[in-house]
Formats: structure tokens, sequence, C-alpha cells
């Protein structure tokens, strides 16, 4: 019998999802197991027990491959992709250690010993040493040394929630290159573990035995231990190919391999890709991180927390749409554009800035959202069309540094995750960008992208030109309307460029009235 399938298994926040592609790109079927995001012992913290994110893999497999429709004597490979900068700590029999820390965790170190020496000294010449040490507060690994020394000594692999489900999956440590997003000793200009002089080994003094090794997108990982087959209801021996991260294989499974062709997420964090074959950070000290596709690099500008805000909408102010919802039996998506469409473009003066989260440059560590423009013709329905504008600006000045960085302009659009589902939403983001805005022919983008690495992989189709030809095609596109596009241009340039160096002395005085602890403090 033919193999000519291929299972994505996408883990991401708040779901974990097993597809099945055949090798045109028709997603054939799916299993979807919703995961709580996570769960907070203190302010600030996002952690989530591994066991859960593996239990709901194991349940999304099983559930797939029950389907009368699903032969597993067809499926060719397996591709796992995930949510990226989610740590686990295991034991040398990959058992965690401690939950994971989830991606969205805000917990830092403070006074972490900074880099010194020849590197110590090139950072405060060139003016970096602040950017380096935010980075050395931030790194998970670093507040584990300082706060949980017995969890660090115990620790035999540091790993990506990638890593950790492979180790699951083929009873190797072993993770894709593609994977490498987030606080650890990773060259991301040589797509390998920094070197033994390179500073980043001070920043974050780990053992590199403590890593996994690293394979290409599109390399094998393993094959599905007879464990594993236990577990998941996969076939023993199925190989496991390397994808990558999920807004990595987001950028494949939307067909933008060009670099004129933007790709944006409307995920939990909204992102803007663009893919390139040689390495350029767009703001130094933020790498390009690792493509999909072997040996090229994904230049991108993050809104984090970026469609988390759609939901923080619903719950706060969206409960007559819910139930509504809930009566009619669809979803509620639906309603919410019923509220976009009864606010003019510009929500009447309403301009919101999406910094909810602090950032390193721009936005800053002292960054905050604002809203601003309020009068008494507001609705709750304004403010949501000011969210979905809010991101688009955003991401506009996102994709604009990312072309004056690399000296080639983004001329097509491409929108995938959760977010891309209304079309008000890809409407207003045409007429913000002023381009024609596409949707992929699936939603589900990252899971396809990683079928494409596994399709490649086994050789079912000779290279990623032809795979992504083949696999990937257009959905449903949007055209800027050019009047409204003009209230937008306007807002954008007089506005909203303008809001953050305006606010910034303000920020940085509510951050020390508010948050910063008084030296007489007890």
């Amino acid at each position: 019998m033919t193999k000519d399938t291929i299972l994505a298994i996408d883990s991401g926040t708040q779901s974990i999802r097993a597809l099945l592609f055949d090798l045109r790109g028709h997603l054939l079927e799916k299993e979807q197991v919703q995961v709580e995001p996570y769960f907070s012992d203190a302010p600030g913290y996002a952690e989530q027990h591994a066991t859960v994110y593996w239990q709901a893999l194991c349940d999304a497999c099983k559930g797939l491959l029950n389907k009368e429709s699903v032969n597993t004597d067809q499926i060719a490979a397996a591709a796992l992709t995930s949510q990226r900068a989610t740590v686990i700590n295991v034991d040398k029999n990959g058992q965690p250690l401690r939950p994971a820390i989830v991606w969205m965790d805000q917990r830092r170190v403070e006074n972490f010993p900074p880099v010194k020496g020849l590197w110590g000294n090139l950072f405060k010449t060139v003016g970096v040493a602040k950017t380096v040490a935010y980075l050395q507060a931030e790194a998970e690994a670093n507040w584990l040394m300082a706060n949980q020394p017995e969890i660090w000594d115990k620790t035999y692999k540091f790993l990506f929630l990638s890593g950790y489900l492979t180790f699951q999956l083929v009873g190797d440590f072993v993770d894709s290159v593609g994977c490498q997003v987030g606080y650890v000793p990773f060259d991301y200009k040589n797509l390998k573990w920094a070197g033994r002089l390179n500073w980043k080994w001070q920043a974050i003094p780990m053992d590199k035995a403590q890593l996994p090794k690293l394979i290409s997108p599109g390399k094998l990982l393993g094959k599905i231990t007879k464990q594993a087959a236990k577990q998941t209801g996969l076939p023993e021996g199925l190989p496991l190919i390397a994808a990558a991260a999920d807004k990595a294989c987001e950028v494949l499974g939307s067909g933008c391999i060009e670099p004129h062709i933007g790709c944006l997420s409307y995920g939990t964090a909204a992102t803007i890709n663009t893919l390139r074959d040689k390495y350029k950070e767009v703001v130094s000290l933020l790498p390009a991180y690792p493509a999909a596709v072997p040996d090229a690099f994904n230049l991108e500008i993050q809104i984090y927390r970026g469609f988390w805000m759609i939901s923080w909408f619903k719950n706060e102010f969206g409960y007559v749409e819910q139930r509504l919802a809930e009566k009619k039996g669809v979803e509620p998506e639906e309603l919410f554009d019923d509220l976009v469409r009864k606010v003019p473009p510009g929500s009447e003066g309403l301009v919101l800035q999406p910094y909810w989260s602090p950032g390193l440059r721009h936005p800053g560590p002292e960054a905050r959202g604002a809203v601003i423009g309020f009068g008494d013709v507001h609705t709750r329905a304004h403010l949501y069309r000011a969210i979905l504008e809010g991101l688009a600006y955003a991401l506009r000045d996102g994709a604009e540094k990312i072309a004056k960085r690399t000296g080639v302009p983004i001329t097509e659009l491409r929108v995938a995750g959760g977010g891309s589902q209304s079309d008000e939403a890809m409407q207003i983001t045409a007429d913000i960008f002023g381009m024609k805005t596409v949707r992929p022919h699936v939603y589900e983008a990252s899971g396809l992208g990683a079928a494409i690495n596994a399709a490649v992989g086994m050789n079912l189709h000779p290279d990623y030109p032809t795979a992504i030809k083949e696999m990937t095609r257009h959905g449903a596109t949007f055209e800027p309307n050019p009047q409204v596009q003009k209230v937008y241009d306007a807002l954008y340039k007089n506005v909203y460029q303008k809001m953050y160096s305006k606010l910034k002395p303000l920020y940085k005085s509510i951050k020390q009235i508010t948050m910063e602890k008084p030296e007489n403090s007890i």
C-alpha cells in the first residue's frame, strides 16, 4: 500500500492537534485536545505540568487514528511543531523535575553575575551591556540557578517543549534546529550550539551536555518507540521528521519563501516574519530565528500577547456575544465581527498601542499599553475595533523595520493563526498595510508546514519549492479600500508612530511610582 499521508502534531498554547495531510496539502482529518495554557502560583508566573502536554498529545493521536477514514498503513511519517520558548528540566530518564515554565512567564532574575572579561568590556564599549543584562534576567535557566539550585543540580537535560515531546516519542534527547527559540546558548547565525568561547556561555552559564542533540529540519529525529506507540496509537517504527517551531512552520505552511512576502501570525503572540537565506538582525542582539527551511532564517517582529488581547476583551466585555453564540450554535467570533462592522475605520479617533508586555528595545522594558482619544461616542465596539487596528499598526511598524534593515520591501501578506479567521480583521489588515492580504487555504498552517518538512524529508516531494507549489495555495483574498487606506495611513503616521516616544517618560514614571520598591520599605 502506498504511504502517501503525513501526520503533523501541533502543540500550541491552548491545544494540541493531530492533523492528517495528503501530499496536495489537503487536511484529511483532525483531532484537537484543549489544554490549560498555564497555572500561576505567583504574580507573573506561567507554568504547566509537562505531562499535561504529553497526555494531550497521546489523546489527540489516538482520537485521530481511531477515525474510520484514517488508515495508519498509509502514513509515511510524522512531524512535530510546538509553541516556542516553553522550557522543561528533566532527569536522566526524561522525567520532569518541576513544571514547565511557559513562554508567557514574566519572572526575572535580578543581579545575575554580568558577562566579564573581553566580552564584558566590549559590550560596555559598544553600549549594549544593559541589553545583555536584560537577556540574562529573562533567561529561565538563570532564574532556576539562582532560585531553585536543587532543581538545577539534578537537571540532566534542559529542553524546550519540542525536545521533551520528541524524547517521549523517540526515546532520545534530540530536537530540531528549527525549534531553538529562547534563552539558551544557541548560535542563531550558524544554526548550532554556540562555540566554546562565545559570550552566551557566560551569560547563561550552563553545561553544553545539558542540551539536546540538534537535527536540521527535514532530517530524521528518530522512530516511534514501542512505549510511545502503546501510549499514542502511532505505529511503532514510524519515522519522526524534524520540523520547526510553530511560527516558523506557519511561514512555510503559508507558502512564504520569498523575502518580499510577509507572513503575519494572528495567534496568542502576533508576529510578522519574512524568510531569508542570509542571517540579519532587524534589531541588534535580537536574532533572526531558524526557519523551517534548512539553513534559512526568519526575520521576525513580535507583539507579545498579541491576539491574547482578543481573549481578554471577550472575557471582560463579551459576555453578551458569548451567550448569544451558544444559543445560535455559532462561533463567538462571528458576533464580534458584527461589533467591528458597527464602527467606522479609525474607531472615531480611538487609537490603541498594544504594548501590554515590556520589551527590550522598541518597546523598551518600561513599556505599557495605551489607548488614547476617548470621547462620549465610544463604546465597547469601538474598543474592540481599536484592538484589531492597533495590532495591525504595530505589525506594519514591524514590517517597515524589516524592509529598512534588509532593503527588500514587503509587497504581499499572508495571514495565519486564529485571528485570521475574522474577515473584519483581515480587511483591517489589508487597509492598514495598503496591500493584498491572503489567508492560506487551510487554517492549520503551522501543521501544514510541519507536514511539508516530513514530505521533503521522506522524499515524497523532491525539494521545498516543489512541496510548497504542491501543498500550499491561496484561500480568501482581501484587497485594500483606497479611501479607508487614506484614513489609516494618516492615523498611523501622525498619531500611532508618535505615541510611544510621547508616552515613554510617563511609562517610566509609572514604573518608578507603582512598581519599584521604595528605599525605606522592609
